[in-house]
């Protein structure tokens, strides 16, 4: 007789017995083994070999400032200000060296962790807490954002929070629960703008279950009011938004796409890298089985395209906010770039946890969990070894050969943060296109600026300053938007106005994120 498949079960086979396929005597081995990977991952987020680049070093110019220029620098700069406001305060206890104002990330990277096995046990047990757990620990997102002084990793945080004071709430709508809520909303949207993503998924979220006859109606509505309520703390700063709208943008990078939202994502795993592929296929396969998939047995999974009820909620929060991030993004004609898909990152992360659970072998998840972690530890390694910038060996090269009075240009502007930061001596330094210092940038009207701008006349100002007798010494790349081609046309200028010049270090940008060409120009 032929074998026949046996017939399916009406209902799903759950997680009851979970570890039972596991033998008792290798479940502390399992556990004592994540603990090991847990305190690695720790130490990651407080180590990486590079220097400021632009952004962080942009912050830390920005965050030593008196709290009263905070408005106009920040005004500026196109951010709002929560972050700069606590790194002021925390370089005034750890200092402003590389390791003192990173540490404020790494901390807030170390307690994520705790909040996301709090927020993983609330979604689906300690399955879904453990793995949470270890998938942000382990992921070279979250290992970089814990190492650079920016506010991803605060984001992360308030997200993590926000889900468990909502969560809290949508049970036992009280008071306190609510100004919870409230407070985390607010707090959002004075970290960063796209945080109004998130609020705006959530508010969509929200207004669904708040219709009539839904079982948590209610407390969905006055939850609903708490999220609007937290907007109240961004109106002291409305005044600077609507200016950042119209006059700072961002000119650097193009709006989302569907394409660069898939590959930001990717880049929870590792980016473009083969242990970050291969993480990334692991992640968007359990993230589906989260939102669809329901076990049938031990090693088959039946999918569910009405979705599955655990995984609706915060699948939208992840997917919705990427959708209206995109059509934000053409709406507005705002920037993206990768690291802004912190907003959703804790949320996608404890979908991909969920999934897991979807695997009712204990074998199987161990397995696929240890591999993610391995792929994941992989990805974050590189971030120790690694040098973001180009800007030292560059700044080496000018104390050693410069002297007193040469002038340094740094075009486009961009380069002058933490080229600046390294530079020791008494060197005049000026960027391009507006000639100012090179400590911050000044986005305010910056396409407009760049386009207007004469690298003919530039040069003859910059020679002038440098005088018959001292080098000039040119920073610069090709590589920026909105500049177009006026660093280049700048370098020419200065190689006809000053003929003896030779390229000292050429740009790598296959080594290193920010790079630069460096040219002198001899004096007489």
């Amino acid at each position: 007789m032929s074998k026949q498949t046996p017939p399916l079960p009406s209902r799903p086979v759950t997680g009851t017995a979970v570890d039972a396929t596991v033998p008792a005597r290798v479940r502390p081995w399992l556990y004592a083994g994540g603990l090991i990977v847990l305190a690695g991952t720790i130490v990651l987020r407080y180590w990486t070999r590079s220097d400021l680049w632009l952004d962080e070093a942009l912050t830390v110019n920005i965050s030593r400032l008196p709290l009263g220029q905070f408005p106009s620098a920040l005004r500026q700069d196109g951010s709002p200000p929560l972050y700069y406001f606590l790194l002021h305060f925390w370089m005034k206890i750890f200092g402003q060296s590389d390791l003192g104002v990173r540490s404020l990330s790494g901390t807030l990277g170390v307690i994520s962790l705790p909040l996301t096995w709090v927020a993983g046990r609330r979604l689906g047990g300690r399955a879904v807490a453990w793995s949470a757990t270890l998938l942000v620990a382990t992921s070279p997102f979250a290992v970089r954002y814990s190492t650079e002084n920016r506010m991803y990793m605060l984001i992360v945080v308030l997200t993590l929070l926000g889900f468990l004071a909502l969560d809290s709430a949508l049970r036992r709508p009280a008071w306190w629960r609510l100004g919870l809520v409230a407070l985390d909303s607010g707090l959002l949207l004075l970290s960063h703008y796209w945080c109004l993503y998130l609020i705006g998924a959530v508010v969509l979220m929200l207004a669904w279950m708040a219709r009539p006859g839904m079982p948590r109606a209610p407390a969905a509505r006055r939850c609903l009011a708490a999220v609007m309520a937290g907007f109240v703390f961004l109106a002291p700063w409305g005044g600077i938004l609507a200016f950042q709208l119209l006059h700072t943008g961002t000119p650097w990078s193009q709006p989302a796409s569907f394409a660069a939202m898939v590959n930001a994502v990717s880049n929870f795993a590792g980016g473009g890298t083969s242990a970050g592929r291969a993480l990334g296929l692991i992640f968007f396969g359990l993230a589906g089985l989260a939102i669809f998939g329901r076990a049938i047995d031990r090693f088959r999974v039946e999918l569910d395209l009405r979705t599955r009820p655990r995984g609706r909620a915060v699948g939208w929060i992840a997917g919705g906010t990427l959708v209206l991030a995109i059509l934000g993004g053409l709406v507005l004609r705002s920037a993206f770039t990768e690291r802004y898909t912190a907003v959703m990152f804790a949320a996608f992360i404890l979908l991909v946890s969920l999934g897991l659970t979807v695997l009712v072998d204990a074998r199987i998840r161990y397995a696929l969990l240890a591999v993610a972690t391995a792929l994941g530890l992989a990805g974050s390694i590189p971030n120790v070894t690694t040098n973001r910038t180009q800007a030292a060996s560059i700044v080496h090269t000018i104390e050693a050969q410069g002297s007193p009075g040469d002038v340094v240009v740094y075009c486009p502007d961009q380069l002058g943060p933490a080229a600046s930061r390294l530079l020791k001596g008494d060197f005049v330094q000026t960027t391009y296109p507006r000639g100012i210092g090179p400590y911050r940038v000044d986005w305010v009207d910056y396409a407009t600026v760049a386009k207007n701008s004469k690298p003919g006349a530039f040069a003859r100002k910059v020679l002038a300053q440098a005088g018959p007798s001292h080098n000039v010494w040119l920073v610069w790349s090709p590589d920026y938007l909105t500049i177009g081609i006026k660093c280049q046309s700048l370098e020419s200028d200065l190689a006809i106005l000053r003929p003896h010049s030779k390229l000292i270090i050429a740009q790598q940008p296959g080594k290193y994120f920010e790079h630069a060409n460096l040219v002198r120009y001899w004096g007489s």
